[in-house]
């Protein structure tokens, strides 16, 4: 598959059409003016999983592909790419106007040593098991990179479409420097950064992706989101990201504001501790998966913002959860299965981040009502965002109320938690066989049908071993005046549509 069209000719495509139609509408010498209530937890695209950092940083660095509104992967620091007939060579050609913010061209040397900070254990990175097909990475020319691989590697593309790919400078890499400043080629520059106050982002004018109409974006941290709510309505913030579905359904009631709501592909979940006791025992996961009642997880504690899902959210392979393990609340069947364990009831600390999401604290406190009728009692640890990343990426953790991100592809979605190779394994501390087996059987299959039922199979199975309990997807939401144009939301949650803004008067 090639993509002839660089971002460069489809910017001046759309120019053309836009000038074509007469509907040009000026440029604006301002600065946009956005509020988020969790600022990020660092600058390094390769290790930071939350969100708050995701969301920065795909401001600055850019992936080589990226993903469109339809979930489609489309070019970004690469123009094209191609697979070899065997499946096992991927071969990118990089955009020739692709530049880092200091003017330096991207080169292939880049991604090579991008791909080999990402693959290096010592980096630690959140998405390096995605990668582990890749056997070797050549540069032909400075434009051009070769992968090969040691198998097929189906979904490997949408594992590429994500800023913990991003590349990266070679030099700055061999400096040590990636998490301490920023040099990105993505569509802005971070001027400044006042951790949990304030970050300053102008335009990247060496950005490849086309003309941003305005100068920058100045970003406060509101850690209140009826606070951020005020100010939208009062015009002192033209933009905002709203995590906090209560918040959101406010938006509306305002006559100068507009509420951008998505179906997300991130899934809300509380995610079991195999590797401790009781939770090691397959009866008690089971009776905890059949005594949660996850309507009304959603109604109570995201005033039914959202749905009930299985482990899998995208459109493409998702199921209808009513036919998975135990997903209609059954106390009966929950009671039965604790006494078939052999354990008479206990006590776990459960651990939920607050402002990541705002409901965390909400749904713990649901379940924590709910799991009480089988004799499990919950004892809720609130703590910061960053200490509980810590404690999560530790497995730390009895339980945990998480909300994990999701992918367009089942395998880059899970293969980190639930492959024995899986780089966060140590998130989920559960291995099985057959999981295991699916998942790599997922990743070689490039026949979409095929794909489906080797899927459901792997949907079926870990809800039945119910390692996790699965809750619900959420919407994405932001907030604007209504002032301002052209912001694309997206189900992954990005703020890229912000390169297509347009100010108001």
């Amino acid at each position: 598959m090639t993509f002839k069209f660089s971002r460069t000719v489809l910017a001046g495509l759309t120019a053309a059409l836009v000038a074509s139609v007469g509907v040009v509408l000026p440029a604006q010498a301002a600065n946009l003016r956005m509020a988020w209530a969790q600022d990020a937890a660092g600058l390094d695209p390769h290790t930071q999983p939350a969100f708050s950092s995701l969301r920065l940083l795909e401001l600055i660095y850019e992936p080589l592909v990226r993903h469109d509104a339809a979930l489609d992967v489309v070019p970004a620091i690469a123009e094209s790419w191609t697979f070899s007939d065997d499946g096992l060579t991927l071969t990118f050609k990089l955009d020739p106007n692709a530049k880092f913010s200091d003017g330096a061209q991207v080169t292939a040397e880049d991604v090579k040593a991008s791909f080999e900070r990402l693959l290096d254990e010592a980096t630690a990175a959140v998405a390096r098991s995605n990668f582990l097909s890749i056997s070797s990475i050549e540069v032909t020319d400075p434009a051009t990179v070769v992968f090969t691989l040691s198998q097929p590697d189906a979904p490997i593309l949408v594992a590429m479409a994500s800023i913990n790919a991003a590349i990266l400078p070679a030099k700055a890499i061999a400096e040590g420097s990636i998490a301490t400043t920023t040099l990105g080629s993505g569509p802005f520059v971070l001027d400044s950064w006042e951790p949990n106050s304030r970050e300053v982002l102008s335009v990247n004018p060496n950005w490849a992706g086309g003309e941003i109409a305005y100068d920058g974006i100045t970003i406060s941290v509101l850690p209140d989101e009826t606070a951020i709510l005020a100010s939208l309505r009062a015009g002192q913030t033209d933009f905002a990201l709203i995590n906090d579905p209560l918040v959101a359904t406010l938006v509306p009631n305002e006559a100068n504001l507009q509420l951008n709501a998505v179906p997300g592909l991130a899934y809300n979940v509380l995610q079991l501790n195999p590797a401790r006791a009781p939770m090691d025992n397959l009866k008690v996961r089971q009776a905890i998966s059949c005594a949660v009642d996850r309507q009304d997880v959603l109604d109570t504690a995201l005033v039914g913002e959202g749905k009930v899902t299985g482990p899998l959210t995208m459109p493409a392979y998702a199921v209808d959860p009513s036919t998975l393990f135990c997903y209609e609340q059954d106390i009966e069947k929950a009671k039965a299965l604790m006494a078939e364990s052999g354990v008479d009831g206990f006590t776990a600390k459960v651990i939920a981040a607050t402002g990541e999401p705002p409901v965390a604290s909400a749904e713990a406190q649901v379940l924590q009502s709910q799991l009480a009728e089988i004799g499990v009692k919950l004892e809720i640890e609130l703590m910061e965002l960053s200490v509980y990343v810590d404690r999560w990426l530790a497995g730390d953790f009895d339980m945990a109320v998480a909300q994990n991100g999701g992918r367009a592809d089942p395998y880059p979605m899970y293969n980190r938690y639930f492959t024995k190779e899986g780089n966060l394994q140590k998130v989920s501390n559960f291995a099985d066989d057959e999981i295991d087996s699916l998942l790599q059987q997922g990743r070689v299959e490039t026949d979409l049908a095929k794909r489906k039922e080797i899927f459901a199979k792997f949907e079926q199975r870990i809800t039945e071993l119910a390692p996790w309990v699965w809750l619900s997807t959420s919407n994405t939401y932001t907030a604007q005046l209504k002032t301002l144009s052209g912001f694309e939301p997206s189900a992954t949650g990005t703020l890229f549509g912000l390169t297509k803004v347009t100010l108001g008067q």
